[in-house]
Protein backbone atom coordinates (compact mmCIF):
# COMPACT_ATOMS: atom_id res chain seq x y z
CA UNK A 1 0.00 0.00 0.00
CA UNK A 2 1.54 3.44 -0.93
CA UNK A 3 0.97 6.27 2.32
CA UNK A 4 2.03 9.63 0.91
CA UNK A 5 2.73 12.12 3.59
CA UNK A 6 2.81 16.30 3.44
CA UNK A 7 6.04 17.07 5.01
CA UNK A 8 5.67 20.62 6.98
CA UNK A 9 3.06 20.40 10.02
CA UNK A 10 2.58 17.09 9.27
CA UNK A 11 5.94 15.20 9.40
CA UNK A 12 8.19 18.38 10.77
CA UNK A 13 7.34 21.77 12.54
CA UNK A 14 9.44 23.58 10.47
CA UNK A 15 7.71 26.92 11.63
CA UNK A 16 10.62 28.21 13.64
CA UNK A 17 12.86 28.05 10.88
CA UNK A 18 10.86 29.79 9.06
CA UNK A 19 10.44 32.35 11.16
CA UNK A 20 13.61 33.00 11.76
CA UNK A 21 14.33 33.50 8.24
CA UNK A 22 11.40 35.59 7.00
CA UNK A 23 12.40 37.84 10.12
CA UNK A 24 16.07 38.26 8.52
CA UNK A 25 14.26 39.49 5.44
CA UNK A 26 11.71 41.97 7.16
CA UNK A 27 14.65 43.28 9.34
CA UNK A 28 16.89 44.20 6.75
CA UNK A 29 13.39 46.14 5.02
CA UNK A 30 12.96 47.92 8.38
CA UNK A 31 9.86 45.60 9.60
CA UNK A 32 8.78 43.94 12.42
CA UNK A 33 9.73 40.01 12.17
CA UNK A 34 6.57 37.67 11.94
CA UNK A 35 5.59 36.21 15.16
CA UNK A 36 5.38 32.06 15.02
CA UNK A 37 1.65 32.29 15.05
CA UNK A 38 1.35 34.13 11.85
CA UNK A 39 4.24 32.33 10.40
CA UNK A 40 2.21 28.97 10.95
CA UNK A 41 -1.00 30.55 9.56
CA UNK A 42 1.36 31.91 6.28
CA UNK A 43 2.46 28.16 5.57
CA UNK A 44 0.72 25.79 3.56
CA UNK A 45 0.27 27.26 -0.31
CA UNK A 46 3.81 27.24 -1.47
CA UNK A 47 6.71 30.04 -0.89
CA UNK A 48 5.04 32.27 -3.24
CA UNK A 49 1.74 32.70 -1.14
CA UNK A 50 3.78 32.81 2.03
CA UNK A 51 5.64 35.69 0.40
CA UNK A 52 2.25 37.49 -0.46
CA UNK A 53 1.23 36.91 3.12
CA UNK A 54 4.10 38.46 4.66
CA UNK A 55 4.09 41.95 2.32
CA UNK A 56 0.17 42.28 3.46
CA UNK A 57 0.94 41.44 6.70
CA UNK A 58 3.67 43.91 6.96
CA UNK A 59 1.90 46.59 4.66
CA UNK A 60 5.40 46.01 2.16
CA UNK A 61 3.92 48.28 -1.30
CA UNK A 62 3.18 45.69 -3.69
CA UNK A 63 4.66 45.50 -6.96
CA UNK A 64 5.88 42.45 -9.46
CA UNK A 65 9.49 43.92 -9.12
CA UNK A 66 9.22 44.35 -5.06
CA UNK A 67 7.64 40.83 -5.06
CA UNK A 68 9.75 38.92 -7.43
CA UNK A 69 12.64 40.26 -5.41
CA UNK A 70 12.18 39.32 -2.20
CA UNK A 71 10.36 36.26 -3.68
CA UNK A 72 14.00 35.32 -5.02
CA UNK A 73 16.09 36.14 -1.70
CA UNK A 74 13.34 34.04 0.19
CA UNK A 75 13.98 30.86 -1.84
CA UNK A 76 18.36 31.13 -1.37
CA UNK A 77 18.00 31.29 2.34
CA UNK A 78 15.01 28.73 2.88
CA UNK A 79 17.00 25.94 1.30
CA UNK A 80 19.49 26.44 4.06
CA UNK A 81 17.04 27.24 7.25
CA UNK A 82 16.69 23.50 8.63
CA UNK A 83 18.56 24.40 11.81
CA UNK A 84 15.36 24.67 13.99
CA UNK A 85 12.93 22.14 12.67
CA UNK A 86 11.91 19.62 14.63
CA UNK A 87 10.16 16.25 14.08
CA UNK A 88 6.82 15.42 15.66
CA UNK A 89 7.08 12.83 18.31
CA UNK A 90 6.72 9.40 16.83
CA UNK A 91 6.53 10.35 13.02
CA UNK A 92 10.14 8.66 12.73
CA UNK A 93 8.55 5.30 14.35
CA UNK A 94 5.07 5.23 12.78
CA UNK A 95 7.08 5.26 9.18
CA UNK A 96 9.75 3.00 10.12
CA UNK A 97 6.71 0.12 11.34
CA UNK A 98 5.24 0.92 7.96
CA UNK A 99 8.33 0.10 5.69
CA UNK A 100 8.69 -2.91 8.06
CA UNK A 101 5.31 -3.81 7.55
CA UNK A 102 5.46 -3.45 3.61
CA UNK A 103 4.17 -0.34 2.81
CA UNK A 104 5.69 2.38 0.50
CA UNK A 105 6.03 5.84 1.29
CA UNK A 106 5.77 8.85 -0.60
CA UNK A 107 6.44 12.81 0.18
CA UNK A 108 4.10 15.40 -1.43
CA UNK A 109 5.00 18.92 -0.29
CA UNK A 110 4.59 22.62 -1.49
CA UNK A 111 7.93 23.20 0.32
CA UNK A 112 10.29 24.37 -2.47
CA UNK A 113 12.16 21.14 -3.69
CA UNK A 114 15.51 22.32 -2.18
CA UNK A 115 14.29 23.23 0.55
CA UNK A 116 12.80 19.94 1.17
CA UNK A 117 15.88 18.21 -0.01
CA UNK A 118 17.93 20.49 2.44
CA UNK A 119 15.52 19.67 5.25
CA UNK A 120 15.49 15.76 4.70
CA UNK A 121 18.89 15.40 4.59
CA UNK A 122 19.22 17.14 7.76
CA UNK A 123 16.99 15.47 9.96
CA UNK A 124 17.99 11.69 8.16
CA UNK A 125 14.54 10.97 6.88
CA UNK A 126 15.48 10.92 2.95
CA UNK A 127 16.11 6.92 3.42
CA UNK A 128 12.14 6.52 4.03
CA UNK A 129 10.63 8.13 1.12
CA UNK A 130 10.60 6.44 -2.43
CA UNK A 131 9.19 9.00 -4.27
CA UNK A 132 8.99 12.76 -3.49
CA UNK A 133 7.14 15.43 -5.18
CA UNK A 134 8.10 18.69 -4.03
CA UNK A 135 6.98 22.90 -5.16
CA UNK A 136 8.81 23.97 -8.61
CA UNK A 137 8.74 20.03 -9.56
CA UNK A 138 5.29 20.46 -11.71
CA UNK A 139 3.34 23.52 -13.12
CA UNK A 140 1.09 23.26 -9.71
CA UNK A 141 0.64 22.95 -6.65
CA UNK A 142 -1.40 21.50 -3.89
CA UNK A 143 -4.33 21.81 -3.50
CA UNK A 144 -4.15 20.78 -7.59
CA UNK A 145 -4.13 17.05 -7.07
CA UNK A 146 -1.08 16.41 -9.52
CA UNK A 147 0.94 16.17 -7.41
CA UNK A 148 -0.13 13.65 -5.44
CA UNK A 149 -1.18 11.94 -8.08
CA UNK A 150 2.41 12.01 -9.84
CA UNK A 151 3.45 11.00 -6.58
CA UNK A 152 1.24 7.93 -6.16
CA UNK A 153 2.28 7.01 -9.83
CA UNK A 154 5.75 6.92 -8.71
CA UNK A 155 5.45 4.29 -6.07
CA UNK A 156 3.60 1.97 -8.04
CA UNK A 157 -0.29 0.61 -8.05
CA UNK A 158 -2.13 -0.09 -5.23
CA UNK A 159 -4.68 1.30 -2.65
CA UNK A 160 -2.98 4.50 -1.37
CA UNK A 161 -3.64 7.24 1.59
CA UNK A 162 -2.38 10.72 1.89
CA UNK A 163 -1.34 12.11 5.31
CA UNK A 164 -1.87 15.67 6.15
CA UNK A 165 -2.42 18.32 8.60
CA UNK A 166 -4.66 21.14 6.52
CA UNK A 167 -6.91 21.86 4.67
CA UNK A 168 -5.50 22.21 2.05
CA UNK A 169 -3.93 18.98 2.13
CA UNK A 170 -7.84 17.86 2.80
CA UNK A 171 -8.44 19.27 -0.54
CA UNK A 172 -6.24 17.95 -2.27
CA UNK A 173 -7.11 14.21 -1.06
CA UNK A 174 -10.96 15.06 -2.01
CA UNK A 175 -9.92 16.17 -5.43
CA UNK A 176 -7.37 13.34 -5.50
CA UNK A 177 -10.16 10.50 -4.63
CA UNK A 178 -7.62 9.49 -2.16
CA UNK A 179 -8.41 8.88 1.43
CA UNK A 180 -7.42 10.99 3.99
CA UNK A 181 -5.80 10.83 7.30
CA UNK A 182 -5.68 14.46 9.27
CA UNK A 183 -2.71 15.39 11.35
CA UNK A 184 -4.24 17.50 13.77
CA UNK A 185 -1.69 18.95 15.57
CA UNK A 186 0.05 20.54 12.20
CA UNK A 187 -1.03 23.96 10.82
CA UNK A 188 -4.66 23.98 9.96
CA UNK A 189 -6.20 27.04 9.93
CA UNK A 190 -10.05 25.94 10.86
CA UNK A 191 -11.41 22.97 12.99
CA UNK A 192 -10.91 19.68 12.73
CA UNK A 193 -14.98 19.16 12.19
CA UNK A 194 -14.83 21.66 9.37
CA UNK A 195 -12.06 19.63 7.36
CA UNK A 196 -13.18 16.52 5.13
CA UNK A 197 -10.84 13.75 7.06
CA UNK A 198 -11.77 9.74 6.36
CA UNK A 199 -9.69 9.55 9.67
CA UNK A 200 -8.28 12.28 12.34
CA UNK A 201 -5.21 11.47 14.78
CA UNK A 202 -3.11 13.34 17.42
CA UNK A 203 -0.44 10.40 18.40
CA UNK A 204 1.50 9.09 15.35
CA UNK A 205 1.67 5.74 17.11
CA UNK A 206 -2.06 5.43 15.68
CA UNK A 207 -1.30 5.83 12.41
CA UNK A 208 -0.37 2.34 11.46
CA UNK A 209 -3.19 0.95 12.63
CA UNK A 210 -4.88 3.33 10.31
CA UNK A 211 -3.06 1.98 7.63
CA UNK A 212 -3.84 -1.75 8.52
CA UNK A 213 -7.81 -0.63 8.21
CA UNK A 214 -7.63 0.98 5.17
CA UNK A 215 -5.43 -1.98 3.72
CA UNK A 216 -7.51 -4.63 5.17
CA UNK A 217 -10.87 -2.39 3.45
Amino acid sequence: MNVVFDLDGTLIDSAPDIQNMAGSLLSRLGHAPLSLAETRRFIGEGSAVFVQRMMIARNIRYSEEAFESLHSEFLELYQWSVDKAALYSGADDAMQTLLEQGHRLGLCTNKPAAATQAVLEHMHLTPFFSAVIAGGMLPSRKPDPAMLHETITRLGDGPSLFVGDSEIDAETAQRATVPFALFSEGYRKIEVEDIHHDWCFSDFQTLPNIVEQLARG
